[in-house]
């Protein structure tokens, strides 16, 4: 056993200016009513990565884009989500949780009546950017309100199992959703549903979130926004073009490049600014650190089988838009009990790294199972099952890695390390979606030139295009798998055996303000075995 200072974390959301509230402090009484406006604004944010993936082609038809253009209307979005999510973190430590929460509800809400209400392409594609930048406000301060909020550790495991059930389901809810309001009512609703949700939410926010304040940082590190805000958008946008165009065209390429440089700068950066963007014992933390890993790299591999899925059952299966939707209900059930299961139960006895391990053994084994697919499989036999056991890992996984993500910080970091947690789910699916386009492409054009004779008959090529199609997804799927497992290695190496160390709330020290001033968290040493 090794002694460990393990930083002391979060203290009650409530509570006025003073954030290192004592560990004896009272829950806030109002705390679950808390939990469903936070649940309410994170499935609009994480369904809107999915819900215009079923309406493009009828938004396509309407405004009258063309097919490379199609890609944009999904890229401006995580292209400003995923670039400005550590900025809009830092807010919320600076001006407070509660105001980013509220702000970024009422621009979301906006952008999505602007996108609804579109009459040309650039007039969607400008409201999606809008929802993005919003969102990267939004997301941060509803988890960090979580992890500030439920402090004592039986509550919190609760909280962050539906936090996680949304948070890993809301994409197939998304498409449920998306399919529904396209089919029954217009493409428009996938945007306008958003104002209801806001809505409520907002209403929500007004009522029990009065003087939920987070301790304030000294300044804002204006050179870590612009370094980190600009290497992730050449990231996101490097790896999008990949997927629309190859990986040798200079815009591609060149981003890329743009983008590890960038990215290197800010990590060198942060080691020397004096109130750094993301201080560097948020992310060196085993726990925490393996945490964000496995975010990022499951991240990759859950967008493919949404997308991997989705091509199938529509395209191949011919299934309908909504009964698309209606086929990953089972998935949703299965990531629900498991976040639940694993931050409820599981948690507090064995701690997080063999969950997390094990769920993405078990995702990866059900991705495994997607490649029984052929040209008319069945859903009972061959699709459900795979949907169950990945859902299953994936619920595990990542309802986990967001708690163990948020635990052990230091109130004015709560805000930045919650961007953190959203940072490697959106790079994770950006760069997932285009390695995997790739890989997919060129497995269905080897299948064709190797199965293709010059002068075949419709009927073969029309066959064997099918064929090669499933070929494609099997391909993908087998990577897939191969991602989850890298990611089950990487989180059971570097995470803690047992469960996760001291309280998850601060202790307050003898003077608050010169813990702040000092910049130095609050330890509290603990036996920590290796």
């Amino acid at each position: 056993m090794s002694e460990a200072s393990v930083p002391a974390s979060v203290g009650p959301g409530g509570g006025g200016q003073n954030a290192w509230a004592d560990a004896s402090a009272e829950p806030d009484p109002r705390r679950w009513l808390i939990l469903i406006v936070i649940a309410i604004a994170q499935l609009m944010v994480v369904l809107d990565s999915t819900v215009m993936n079923i309406a493009l082609p009828s938004a396509q038809s309407a405004l009258h884009f063309t097919d490379v253009d199609r890609q944009w209307v999904v890229t401006a979005y995580s292209l400003s989500f995923g670039s400005l999510l550590l900025f809009g973190g830092r807010l919320a430590d600076l001006v407070g949780r509660r105001l980013m929460f509220i702000i970024g509800l009422a621009g979301f809400a906006i952008a999505s009546a602007i996108g609804g209400a579109s009459v040309n392409f650039t007039m969607l594609v400008s409201a999606r950017a809008a929802q993005g930048v919003f969102a990267a406000m939004l997301a941060p301060a509803a988890l960090s309100l979580l992890a500030t909020t439920f402090t004592n550790p039986k509550e919190r495991g609760k909280a962050f199992g539906i936090y996680g059930s949304v948070a890993a389901g809301g994409g197939a809810v998304g498409l449920l959703l998306g399919g529904v309001l396209t089919s029954y009512l217009s493409w428009r609703w996938c945007l306008y549903i958003n104002l209801f949700f806001a809505a409520l939410a907002i209403a929500g926010a007004v009522a029990f979130l009065h003087g939920r304040q987070g301790p304030r940082s000294a300044q804002l590190d204006i050179p870590g926004v612009l370094l980190v805000s600009s290497g992730v958008f050449c990231l996101v946008y490097g790896f999008s073009n990949a997927a629309t165009h190859s990986w040798t065209t200079p815009s591609t390429y060149l981003f890329l490049a743009a983008a590890v440089v960038l990215l290197a700068a800010f990590a060198f950066w942060m080691g020397r600014a004096k109130h750094p963007l993301l201080p560097p014992r948020v992310v060196l933390d085993r726990n925490r650190g393996a945490a964000y890993l496995g975010i990022l790299i499951a991240g990759a591999g859950m967008f493919g089988v949404f997308l991997f899925v989705t091509y199938y059952l529509q395209d191949t299966l011919h299934y309908s838009p909504v009964i698309t939707g209606l086929a990953f209900l089972p998935m949703v059930a299965c990531i629900a009990f498991a976040s639940n299961l694993s931050n409820i139960v599981l948690m507090p006895r064995i701690g997080p790294k063999p969950i997390v391990a094990t769920g993405l053994v078990l995702a990866a084994a059900g991705v495994a199972l997607f490649t029984r697919i052929g040209v008319h499989s069945s859903y009972a036999g061959t699709i459900l099952p795979a949907l169950l056991l990945t859902g299953l890992g994936l619920g595990l996984m990542f309802s986990t890695a967001f708690n163990t993500g948020t635990y052990g910080v230091a109130p004015r970091d709560a805000g930045v390390a919650s961007a953190t947690v959203n940072t490697g789910q959106q790079l994770g699916g950006s760069i997932g979606t285009s390695l995997l386009n790739t890989i997919f492409a060129s497995a269905m054009a080897s299948y064709l030139a190797s199965h293709l004779v010059p002068h075949s008959s419709a009927a073969l090529v029309g066959a064997v295009t099918a064929t090669a199609v499933v070929h494609g997804y099997i391909v993908a799927f087998w990577w897939v798998a191969g991602i989850f497992l890298f990611g089950a290695i990487v989180c059971g190496t570097l995470m803690r055996r047992g469960p996760l160390q001291g309280r998850p709330q601060a202790t307050a020290p003898a003077s608050p303000a010169a813990a702040d001033a000092s910049g130095l968290e609050s330890t509290t040493p603990v036996a920590t075995p290796e």
